[in-house]
């Protein structure tokens, strides 16, 4: 396969002023970037006043699910726009991810209760499912080859406002006025954006019809069937991590785990298990990505504010120094990627989150809590340079007209990239509480778990491609 994706015919390189904001792509730059900004501070947004929320609201006991039920929604979202991306076009599972986004904004803002906010969350996880499974594989259709580097670093920034501004503006919403203007102030804005994206989407080409091979020969039907054992096996392992009693949570797992990981293998490219090289290997790799970088990203806070001189100021600007970097490691690649591949820029990427997550390992035994900043910084600047090439591969190695599928796999091994690093990195920081040992020693735990992932990334990209059609050196 990866000869494959080397020798395939480039698309035409633009010309000059033909760019990523050349009037005919401007409307549908705009209206991408807006909805991934709206899903990025809805979810950073939530996070910030949940417990305001459930201090007005009750169900604690349910208070995991609202996490729960977005990320189980997201799942399905994710495999379902793949498929209708690919039989009518991205125009109308992105409006109807952006419906669906909409109407879990609405009723979380009226949510009298956690139940109710519970099942908005269940709307809005399948939108932003829908979001950027759709987005991604518009960039097929609306980009050529040699812009796409830049499209997604674009889409990169995107999630940096949110990150610096998205947990103060929740905050002052919620001080302010109330924590249902951070669900209602949203609706404006999906407006404004489904207004410019959604007519842009419209005008794309159709992709033509792909003929079935051994990469895609699973119908939608049964894909339909796996995406629901998917969500209920994975269903089944959060609720027995939630549970009090052990022998139930061993049960829910011993039973969860065999329903969701043959429907994941069934969902995703053959051979993704395996590494084989093309698309099943892209897949595989940046499931590891995920898991390496947010193993870590989750409990850098957690860190900070627990090392010496700790403080909550330190640990968000850790996190704000690491999404700047992030950021500019994605512009690089618009200039890298094409000298030194996909293959190599991942490796540097793996490397330098292998790195930082030792800085963060070191800050959480020994140093001051300030290291945090230039030690997450590197393992920002290292997802920068590691993320957006693999996008980029995954739409070069899709076949013509399996742009959705291709995606919904990238976007569905990230999803439970993050969702296993961040549960493994927890259930380590639990062992080791259960235990009584100091709270230092679980947070350096799960960055070691971190360090591992990313080592195991470094060895696995060698299955990545050496160059992308249409990416020549300069």
């Amino acid at each position: 396969m990866t000869e494959l994706i080397d020798a395939a015919e480039p698309d035409a390189t633009p010309a000059p002023g033909d760019g990523v904001w050349a009037p005919q792509r401007r409307r549908l730059t705009v209206g991408l970037v807006m909805t991934i900004t709206l899903v990025a501070f809805e979810s950073l947004a939530i996070a910030t006043v949940m417990p305001t929320v459930e201090d007005d609201l009750g169900g604690r006991a349910l208070y995991g699910w609202v996490f729960s039920g977005f990320f189980l929604a997201s799942l399905a979202g994710i495999v379902v726009t793949g498929l209708l991306t690919d039989r009518r076009g991205p125009m109308v599972p992105f409006a109807a991810g952006l419906a669906l986004f909409s109407v879990g904004l609405l009723v979380g803002g009226l949510a009298p209760s956690m139940p109710i906010l519970v099942a908005a969350r269940l709307f809005q996880g399948f939108g932003a499912g829908a979001i950027p499974s759709s987005a991604y594989a518009s960039v097929a259709r609306g980009y050529p080859s040699a812009l796409r580097p830049r499209v997604f670093a674009i889409f990169s920034t995107a999630w940096v406002i949110p990150g610096i501004t998205g947990p103060t503006i929740a905050t002052f919403a919620e001080e302010g006025a109330s924590w249902h203007w951070v669900f209602l102030g949203l609706l404006p804005l999906v407006a404004i954006a489904a207004v410019i994206a959604v007519p842009a989407l419209g005008r794309l080409d159709r992709a033509p019809e792909a003929e079935a091979d051994d990469a895609s020969a699973v119908d939608d039907r049964d894909r339909l069937l796996r995406v629901g054992l998917l969500v209920i096996g994975v269903g089944l392992v959060l609720a027995g991590g939630t549970v009090s009693s052990p022998l139930l949570a061993a049960g829910l797992i011993a039973v969860g785990l065999p329903v969701a990981i043959p429907a994941f293998v069934r969902l995703v490219p053959v051979g993704t298990t395996r590494l084989r090289p093309g698309l099943p290997a892209i897949v595989a790799v940046r499931g590891m990505l995920t898991w390496a970088f947010f193993g870590v990203d989750a409990y850098v806070s957690l860190a900070a504010t627990e090392g010496r001189g700790g403080s909550t100021r330190i640990a968000g600007a850790a996190l704000s120094v690491c999404a700047v970097l992030w950021t500019c490691g994605s512009w690089s690649t618009e200039r890298l990627m094409g000298r030194l591949g996909p293959r190599t820029m991942d490796r540097i990427g793996f490397l330098l989150i292998g790195v930082g997550a030792t800085g963060m390992l070191a800050t959480a035994l020994w140093l001051p809590a300030w290291a945090s900043l230039p030690a997450w910084g590197i393992g920002g600047l290292g997802m920068g340079l590691a993320y957006s090439p693999l996008s980029v591969s995954a739409l070069g190695a899709a076949d013509p007209g399996r742009e959705g599928r291709a995606t919904a796999s990238l976007q569905l091994c990230d999803t439970l990239g993050v969702s296993l690093g961040t549960g493994a990195g927890g259930a380590l920081i639990a062992l080791a509480d259960a235990r009584g040992w100091a709270s230092s020693t679980g947070v350096a735990l799960a960055f070691a778990l971190g360090i591992a992932a990313a080592l195991a990334g470094l060895v696995a990209a060698s299955r990545l491609p050496t160059r992308i059609p249409g990416l020549e050196a300069t």
